[in-house]
């Protein structure tokens, strides 16, 4: 337990920032869970369009620093290839 005000309000901060972090992440997980299930039944149509909800989602948690940029790009281009394989 923190003895001093300012370490307290820290701590409190940092509560709320993980729950925060803890949704984004989440959020993001759960669109490219929605892609990989419709690449998964092989439907290119419900791919293409969870593919267009889930890009902005992944790139704002970049943004927020709850994911690395790089793996957010990686995770972008890696469903992007997948969706348009699907649909040949």
């Amino acid at each position: 337990m923190a003895n001093i005000r300012s370490a307290a309000k820290a701590a409190r901060k940092s509560k709320r920032r993980e729950a925060i972090n803890t949704a984004r992440k989440s959020r993001v997980r759960s669109f490219v869970r929605k892609v990989e299930e419709a690449i998964a039944k092989g439907d290119a149509k419900a791919a293409a369009d969870a593919l267009k909800a889930a890009q902005p989602e992944i790139v704002r948690g970049a943004n927020k620093r709850v994911l690395h940029k790089r793996a957010a790009a990686r995770k972008v281009s890696r469903l992007t290839r997948r969706v348009k394989a699907l649909a040949k």
